[in-house]
């Protein structure tokens, strides 16, 4: 089991572990349950009601956060020709043409989000390995795999806030929100708009209560479980 600190420890008796709080409630204790001495990640966690290996209960998306997350994105695109020059433009950090792509094989990994236009795949696709593991992979399903007239959209949604979503191979997602720096209400907003866009995305084969658990916590702070039936009605109101 993880030793933690003396910080950790009288932060985390602030926090009752059998309770489930009002997201607002919840937000406000991530905030004041930081222990880190710089702007710390929110970070989300959900633990969901379905089998990640059924097909049919799989669950993927993107949602744009209303106030972002708090990091300066380096986006790569992949792109060649007339969609490079649109790309870069558009204000991409990086434009990976064949040179790049061998860099990139070789273990370059500048860069947090991808795009690729249609026509780049087959060159990308060998990159499977390298950037699936880290959720660098451009996929139709996230959208970013996209024609070369709507990189501009993709890449202007990723610097404002726009994050994806996926179940991972234990039935859990993992999202980030923002920063311990945020307004409370605007964590709280975050946290909202992410869980609509997943209670959304409830896949057919998934049956009953959808979504199991939801904790927020602050990067090294303590977890905090959070209401269901309140984050759900944060959309609502």
């Amino acid at each position: 089991m993880a030793k933690h600190g003396k910080k950790y420890l009288e932060a985390a008796k602030l926090v009752d572990r059998n309770r489930s709080y009002p997201p607002e409630e919840a937000i406000d204790l991530v905030r004041k349950t930081s222990t880190s001495s710089f702007n710390a990640t929110v970070e989300t966690h959900l633990r969901m009601a379905v089998d990640p290996r059924q097909a049919d209960q799989r669950v993927r998306g993107v949602v744009t956060l209303p106030h972002g997350t708090g990091r300066e994105m380096r986006i790569l695109v992949f792109a060649e020709g007339e969609a490079e020059k649109i790309a870069r433009e558009a204000g991409a950090d990086h434009v990976a043409n064949d040179d790049l792509i061998k860099q990139i094989e070789d273990g370059w990994l500048e860069f947090d989000a991808t795009i690729a236009i249609q026509q780049m795949m087959g060159k990308v696709s060998k990159l499977g390995r390298v950037l699936g593991p880290r959720g660098l992979m451009p996929s139709p399903k996230a959208g970013t795999v996209v024609p070369m007239e709507d990189v501009p959209r993709v890449i202007n949604e990723l610097r404002k806030g726009r994050v994806e979503f996926r179940l991972d191979k234990t039935a859990n997602i993992h999202v980030p929100i923002g920063k311990t720096g945020f307004e409370a209400e605007q964590l709280v907003e975050n946290l909202g708009s992410l869980v609509d866009a997943i209670q959304r995305a409830k896949p057919a084969g998934a049956k009953g209560q959808f979504i199991r658990r939801i904790v927020v916590t602050s990067t090294m702070g303590p977890g905090i479980k959070v209401d269901i039936a309140g984050a759900l009605a944060l959309r609502a109101a």
